[in-house]
Order: C-alpha cells, then structure tokens, then sequence
C-alpha cells in the first residue's frame, strides 16, 4: 500500500533514539517554560526577590518562613507591572516573607530568632504584635493558631541560593522561558528575513541575485557574536527584546543560502513553467508552489538555528550585553557563578546553567541531526 512522504519521514525520525530523548526534553523544557509560576518551587516571590540572610547557600537548604500582608504603599507599586515583565519576572509577592531561625510566642506577640551570621539583627530578636501579622485583631489565642497555620512555613532550597538569596532551581526553571522565546523568536525572524531574500535572489538571478548574494556573503564573513554585539550596540539598548531582534537579524543568511540554492533549481521545473504559462504572479508562484518544495530543508535548518541562537543569546548575557539583571537568563546565571568562582558556592552556582544551556543545545542538534536523515529518501525505514 502506497503511504505519503511524511509518513516514512516520522519513521525514521522515531527509529533515531537520541533524537526521540533531544525531542523529549525540547518538550519538557517547553512545558515548564509554558507553566512559570505553577512548576516553580519558590513561586511566592517573584525571580528579582531573595534574602540576604541565606546568600549563596548550599542545596538541599531548609528555611523556616514568617508571611506578612505587605504595606498598601507596595501593593499599589503592583499595579505599575507590564504584562511582558509581569510574565518573565512574575508579580510582585501579595506577602512578604522572612526567614526565621525560630520563634516562641510570648503573650500578644510573637519573637523570632534571626537566621544565619549575615543578618544586620544578628543576635537580637524581634517582637512582632500577632495583629499586625495576621492582619487583624482578634483573641490570642485564635491568633497563635492562624499564624501557625497560615503565617509560618518549612521552604526547602534544593539547588540552593544565588549571592542574592534567590532560589537557585527556580531561575533555572523560568530561564527556560527566555532560551526558548529567544530561539523561537530568533528563528521566526531568519525565517521570514531569509526566505524573502532567498526567494528573490534564486527566482529572478541575474544582477539581482549578484547583489543579493553580494550583501549575504557579507554579512556571512562576520563571526555571528559580533554581529549581536554590533546590532544591540546600535540599538542603543540592552533588554531582552533588543537580544531577540539582535540574534534573529544574524541568522537569515543561512536561510537564505539555503533557499536560493532550492530556487535555482526550481524555478525550470515543469510546474513554474506551467504556472508561468497560466498567468500566476509572481509573488503566489513563490509562496504557494516553490517553498512549500523547500519545507523539509528549512524545518532541518530551523532546528539547528534554534540552538544557536540559544548559545549567542548566553554569550550576549554572559557579556553584559544581553538580557539584563535580574532576569534569570541562563547566560547572565553563568556569568554570576563564574564571578564567585574560587569561593564554595562559585562552582555549582556557575555548573548548573551551564549544564541546563549544554543539554537544551544538544537537544536540538540531536533532533536537527535526526530531521536531516528524516528527509533523506536514501535512509532505511525498519519495518
């Protein structure tokens, strides 16, 4: 029984084992970044908040919380948030939280024991009226009772803390958000750029394809960082849009060569001689017959873009030049743990960024590797 293309396709992609795990995770990675706040384990505080108190910790750290009603003048700064900072840095926190090293109660009060060397109350302890904790008055008793139910919490560090006091496995968990969103944007913008500059260079030729592949051959002679570098600094700006545009602008000429070649031979094929006897424009001949044909190429070629542009987007950050603090890009999280190697926290704090950009890098190239064979008609289908 005759079966399509994709089918065979999807065959030999699943037969490669490595690039089922690359997929897998590509996935998973997708998920969390998808989820946010719901998958972190520290989601009461947003990634800019930390304490002082347990700066560069070790993992697997245990600390006792005290929850608070945050004053009206900090709730109404909230209000200020824009709903791009309001999803890559989350909200600010409706509570404000204090690790503790411990607390008794001591008639309308409640004393807490200062956690950790670093405090500046280190020593003293501070007596806090059960009302304002709470929120309310109320008789003592039932007061005790709500602050040990509601105001009081175990919040276990698994990766430990940053020099901030910032939960360390929940930056990595919302840096997938800016590694993906930087692939996905970069790639979205090369694709169109490319394809446009492609199409056009290969369908026409002559001195316009002279140009064209003049203009790619430049900007393909220049190292990919720099390009970044050059195009943020004459953006005049560093953010995370800015790092978006920046990559994306220097990974079309791929595309483009890519396509341009497709075109060449494409465009005395007997259906662009057909469409051309039948009247079709220019423009729908393009985009409705030619690059579809180019599909299986340019899937390949996105995916191996996707982990590039992940690499420039932490070499951008680790520079200084990228997404700014306190955003937890990965690249910004190596760079951080790399200024405190030497010291016992530098190591871990500079390892597991690294490790989360290595293995989402070497998912794509694994399934991009994968892809290629995929549309390859020359591979063998088991079964």
């Amino acid at each position: 029984m005759a079966r399509p293309p994709g089918y065979y396709v999807r065959q030999r992609l699943w037969q490669n084992r490595p690039a089922v795990a690359g997929l897998a995770f590509i996935a998973l990675c997708t998920l969390v970044a998808l989820l946010g706040y719901w998958v972190m384990p520290d989601n009461s505080p947003n990634a800019n908040h930390g304490f002082v108190q347990i700066q560069k910790e070790r993992p697997v750290l245990r600390v006792q919380l005290l929850r608070q009603p945050l004053p009206d003048s900090a709730r109404d700064n909230q209000a200020a948030d824009n709903i791009f900072a309001t999803w890559l840095h989350g909200r600010e926190p409706k509570v404000q939280e204090t690790p503790i090293g411990g607390y008794e109660f001591s008639g309308d009060s409640i004393i807490l024991k200062p956690l950790g060397e670093h405090s500046a109350e280190a020593g003293r302890l501070r007596r806090l009226a059960l009302a304002d904790v709470v929120g309310h008055p109320g008789p003592r008793a039932e007061l005790q009772r709500l602050v040990q139910k509601d105001h009081l919490s175990t919040r276990t560090y698994w990766l430990g803390t940053d020099k901030a006091g910032r939960d360390e496995l929940s930056r990595l968990l919302l840096g997938t958000r800016i590694s993906l969103g930087i692939g996905l944007v970069a790639v979205l913008i090369s694709l169109v750029l490319g394809m446009a500059v492609g199409a056009v260079a290969g369908y026409f030729g002559g001195w316009v394809d002279s140009l064209l592949l003049g203009i790619m051959t430049v900007v393909w002679s220049i190292p990919g960082i720099m390009l970044v570098i050059a195009i943020s600094l004459a953006l005049d700006s560093k953010g995370v849009w800015v790092s978006f545009v920046a990559v994306g602008l220097t990974m079309w000429v791929d595309v483009a060569r890519v396509v341009r070649g497709q075109m060449l031979s494409l465009r005395s094929a007997t259906f662009v001689e057909a469409g051309r006897v039948l009247g079709l424009p220019t423009p729908r001949l393009i985009a409705q017959h030619l690059l579809p044909n180019m599909r299986g190429p340019l899937i390949v070629l996105a995916t191996s873009n996707f982990a590039a542009a992940i690499l420039l987007e932490a070499g951008l950050s680790f520079l200084g030049l990228g997404v700014q603090p306190p955003a937890p890009a990965w690249g910004l999280m190596v760079k951080e743990g790399y200024d405190l190697l030497g010291t016992e926290a530098g190591l871990w704090l500079t390892l597991l960024p690294g490790l989360a950009i290595s293995l989402l890098v070497l998912s794509f190239n694994l399934l991009g590797n994968a892809l290629r064979d995929a549309y390859d008609p020359k591979t063998p289908v088991a079964g």
